[in-house]
């Protein structure tokens, strides 16, 4: 993928998506929906704080805040957590789980050229993709070289005909990761600004109400829409989104980011090997480095 960018505006190839914490008011049900029919691991416990994830790998934080407001739809905040998993199998095990469980809502699936993708609702109203990426040579590209999407039909009964197995719904043993966190924000120039030009990201897609961006040449790292929220303002404190995390290779490109950030008096509380800030809407960022 060519770029004109200087490479230390961008972030490394290597940069990858950490876990999602999640603020929510019914710790078991959702315990019960993540843990239970996901199937994600519970790796770790800590004052009302459950850490769950896959082969030790944390894909979800649930924080048991109650007291908050439920998260406004109109407003910016979190569209949807994008759980990738590296199988066909693995991925229609977890549709299938959720499917019926009966927990959340059903929301809808798609062919997006360069993965399969299928839509639900928590019991709390958070978006949630589970997903499954095509091989990254098998993506079209356009002339720039960045993957083209689209959104196409895709059959949820024939991908489960196809692709559901008994071993891997009784015994899950693929890996399932953040892939990507889709946010909903108030105008895209002002996230293209922050994301694009601060953090170093590339630009993928601008659809005018969508923009997606990545790092290494990746289909979207993270998502930003104004469907629901155009014109919205900073958020206040809610049920649902609490910090999503960024996962850098090396303490240099950490560096490189800080020095951006602060380039464009962005706050950063900074301990050295973590940096967290806001976007521009006061969803908050947590950049780490890979262990």
């Amino acid at each position: 993928m060519t770029t004109t960018r200087p490479v230390d505006d961008l972030l490394s190839a290597g940069t990858r998506m950490g876990p999602v914490e999640l603020h929510v008011e019914d710790l078991d049900a959702m315990l019960a929906y993540y843990r239970d029919v996901v199937a994600l691991d519970h790796l770790a416990e800590s004052g009302g704080t459950h850490v769950l994830g896959r082969h030790g790998v944390p894909t979800m934080t649930l924080s048991h805040t109650p007291g908050l407001p439920r998260f406004d739809r109109s407003g910016a905040g979190l569209f949807h957590t994008a759980v990738l998993f590296d199988t066909r199998e693995a991925l229609a095990a977890a549709v299938a789980r959720v499917a019926q469980s009966g927990l959340g809502r059903y929301t809808g699936s798609a062919d997006h050229l360069v993965s399969e993708a299928f839509y639900f609702d928590d019991p709390e109203g958070n978006g949630v993709e589970l997903y499954f990426d095509r091989p990254s040579d098998s993506w079209k590209r356009g002339p720039d070289g960045r993957p083209l999407m689209d959104t196409l039909f895709l059959d949820p009964n024939r991908f489960l005909t196809d692709n559901l197995t008994d071993a891997e719904v009784q015994r899950p043993t693929g890996v399932a990761r953040v892939g990507h966190v889709h946010l909903q924000v108030g105008d895209i120039p002002t996230a293209k600004q922050f994301y694009v030009g601060a953090l170093g990201f590339d630009e993928i897609v601008d659809m005018g109400s969508a923009l997606f961006v990545s790092a290494g040449g990746y289909h979207h790292h993270v998502g930003l829409n104004t469907w629901n929220s155009r014109g919205a303002g900073p958020r206040a404190a809610s049920l649902g989104l609490g910090t999503m995390d960024i996962v850098l290779p090396t303490a240099d490109d950490l560096g490189a980011l800080r020095e951006r950030l602060e380039a464009r008096r962005i706050l950063v509380t900074d301990d050295g090997r973590t940096s967290t800030f806001a976007d521009p809407w006061g969803s908050r960022i947590r950049v780490t480095v890979d262990a």
